[in-house]
């Protein structure tokens, strides 16, 4: 007779972000609450830190040399410690950095990547074994608030008129918030920005395949991180996801 199969380990998991901005830092969780909703995760904001950018200064790389340093002080500090600390109290937990991607920064995109990968790497591959693959960096594009264009029914919902449809990828539109606030003159980014996400519909705005590659790769990431199988829900199995960023989502046997 054959061995009896053992049930799959049931594991609960934490995501813990670090975060650039102050809307994010009070409601992105709630903004991606569909990950929780089959109930084996939590999603919380570790900390909120300063947008980073790059080290292009002389005068700041000249600081760097013959100290022994690979990254500044404060990545040290607000970067990499903060991320080993949370991933040191469970081998079900994760750190996903999340910054905004801006029109204007968007040039200098994998410098951006580079550097938070850099600060995550420097302190989390000698530690343990190599924890490195626990931790992500990942972008809105270029805002959170693009992301309110591909679910018009909750923001007319808060806002109380229909918002304006927008019919390509709303991670090409300029300037989101810009636009919201053209739009509505009573925009808050913080206050309206709240109640959407405790309404916002995830699923919806992924809806496209051909869509949101960015905050995709960031969901596809958790998804298969936490070793869940990807499917339709969010498109993750045929959506587009971003060049850049897609790097880090984990090989098809971690989610077997």
């Amino acid at each position: 007779m054959s061995a009896p199969k053992v049930a799959a380990e049931w594991t609960f998991h934490h995501i813990g972000l670090l975060v650039t901005g102050v809307g994010e830092e009070k409601f992105l969780p709630r903004f991606l609450r569909s990950l929780m909703e089959c109930g084996n995760c939590s999603v919380e904001v570790i900390r909120r830190i300063p947008q980073r950018s790059a080290r292009t200064s002389p005068k700041r790389q000249l600081r760097m040399v013959n100290t022994g340093k690979t990254i500044p002080d404060s990545d040290v500090e607000q970067i990499g410690l903060p991320a080993r600390l949370y991933l040191s109290k469970s081998g079900s937990r994760f750190v996903v950095l999340v910054d905004d991607l801006e029109n204007s920064r968007q040039e200098d995109h994998a410098i951006h990547f580079t550097r938070y990968r850099t600060a995550l790497d420097t302190m989390l591959v000698p530690w343990q074994g190599n924890q490195c693959q626990r931790a992500s960096v990942h972008f809105l594009v270029n805002m959170v608030e693009a992301y309110y264009f591909a679910d018009l029914r909750t923001v007319t919902e808060i806002m109380g008129s229909e918002l304006s449809g927008h019919t390509g990828d709303v991670e090409e539109i300029r300037h989101p918030k810009n636009d919201l606030k053209a739009l509505y003159p009573g925009f808050d980014e913080v206050e309206h920005g709240e109640r959407i996400a405790n309404q916002i519909d995830l699923p919806r705005v992924l809806s496209n395949p051909s869509t949101c590659a960015s905050l995709r790769t960031l969901i596809k990431w958790c998804v298969l991180s936490m070793r869940q199988p990807p499917t339709e829900r969010f498109q993750l199995l045929t959506g587009v996801t971003h060049p850049l960023t897609s790097g880090q989502i984990p090989g098809p046997a971690i989610a077997e």
